[in-house]
């Protein structure tokens, strides 16, 4: 499995991108929707990986920056024929590691409430990720959970 950057100029990968999408507004109210468009993927700030195995799409993550100091984790997406793969926790350790490697002294995010993202949280948790407060632009939101993770230098252990 390989991580790379990505563009989002190729099909698989703005199909992925369009799930993602469907499935944010069929499982939460409009309002409540945060996730990023292809355009928002493409922002400054914002960076995109694909993964990827034998030439096949994986999943996508991407890191939006919201401070020198901190970051916030969007846009995970797992292909449905990949999960049960560890896809979106090594994305996420990625992430974490990119996260470090920038300076970042915490990486947040949003994820829905709802029982479809209980996956998500699960994976967050066990990442070492807790319940915070709203953060950035974000309000309170009864379908909204929002997680943080405090970083230090190195992974514990090391």
């Amino acid at each position: 499995m390989t991580i790379e950057p990505d563009d989002l100029t190729r099909q698989p990968v703005r199909d992925l991108i369009s799930e993602h999408l469907a499935d944010m507004y069929a499982t939460s109210p409009a309002e409540s929707v945060h996730a990023l468009s292809h355009a928002d993927l493409r922002e400054a700030g914002v960076s995109f990986w694909t993964s990827w195995s034998e030439g096949v799409l994986l999943g996508c993550a991407a890191l939006k920056e919201l401070s020198p100091i901190e970051g916030e984790i969007k846009t995970m997406r797992t292909r449905p024929e990949a999960r049960g793969r560890g896809v979106a926790a090594h994305m996420l350790a990625f992430l974490i590691e990119e996260s470090r490697r920038r300076g970042y002294r915490r990486i947040s995010l949003e994820t829905g409430s709802q029982d479809f993202f209980a996956p998500a949280r699960r994976l967050y948790a066990r990442h070492g990720f807790v319940s915070c407060p709203p953060f950035a632009d974000y309000r309170p939101d009864p379908t909204s959970v929002f997680m943080t993770l405090r970083l230090t230098t190195a992974p514990a252990g090391r």
